[in-house]
């Protein structure tokens, strides 16, 4: 008896990260929605962690809209914008009704808006977004010959399990930027407020994979997570947020 004891404290006290890519709940759920992909789900001390598709996990690939989460505050730091700032809309079709008007930062970064993001990289400059890189050990650190698309198609890559650090260090104000920064950037994240939780997050999209990054207050904790998936169709952009909901909930987290 006592060496069954022993057995079953040894096998409950195993990284939840040694056994997600077994978990037949989580691959379930990426296969009802026909993707390849990873996910990583961690508590804010890393203590409990969820890895599923470990090897992909590590694999980087360009951040797509997820940079705006970086982009927002090297903006805010470097003074190009301000939290109050108005993106004004030349009257031209930019390609998505949500982006043919002026926005405001929240919205900007809410509808993913590409050209004001890419206003804010002209002001922002190659040379300074490399020392914000290696400021703060983002990604591989590198950007590329356009600095309006780096992020987009140009040569800055990211892993999942990178984001999770990088988001980390944003919800403990880990950053070196200003304190009144970060709380604008996490107030312009949210996307689900209630009772029980708030979610901050941020999609992407571009090569063919899509992201879905940020972390969730709980009366139990917070938690961080990233996801990116094989995403050939934007049509699939729904799933993204669909599968962190799903396997949070699946894992009682939610």
């Amino acid at each position: 008896m006592r060496l069954f004891t022993k057995a079953l404290i040894s096998f409950l006290l195993v990284p939840l990260s040694c056994l997600a890519d077994d978990d037949t709940t989580i691959r379930n759920i990426f296969n009802k929605y026909h993707v390849n992909g990873t996910l990583v789900i961690s508590s804010l001390d890393g203590q409990k962690k969820i890895i599923y598709n470990k090897k992909r996990s590590r694999q980087g690939f360009v951040p797509a809209s997820t940079f705006k989460i970086l982009n927002t505050l090297i903006a805010l730091d470097e003074e190009v914008i301000t939290d109050k700032v108005i993106f004004k809309w030349d009257g031209k079709d930019k390609g998505w009704e949500a982006w043919n008007k002026d926005q405001t930062l929240k919205s900007a970064f809410g509808f993913s808006c590409v050209w004001c993001y890419q206003q804010i990289a002209s002001k922002v400059g190659n040379a300074r977004y490399l020392k914000h890189f290696k400021r703060i050990n983002y990604g591989n650190g590198k950007a590329g010959p356009d600095v309006q698309r780096f992020w987009l198609d140009g040569d800055l890559k990211i892993s999942a399990q990178q984001q999770i650090e990088f988001i980390r260090k944003v919800y403990e104000e880990g950053l070196p930027y200003a304190k009144e920064d970060i709380a604008a950037l996490k107030h312009i994240m949210i996307q689900d407020s209630n009772d029980s939780y708030t979610l901050y997050a941020k999609t992407g999209w571009s090569q063919k994979i899509g992201w879905f990054v940020g972390f969730l207050d709980t009366k139990s904790g917070p938690w961080v997570f990233a996801l990116n998936i094989d995403m050939p169709d934007i049509k699939q952009a729904p799933i993204r947020k669909k599968i962190v909901v799903e396997t949070l909930q699946a894992k009682n987290i939610l």
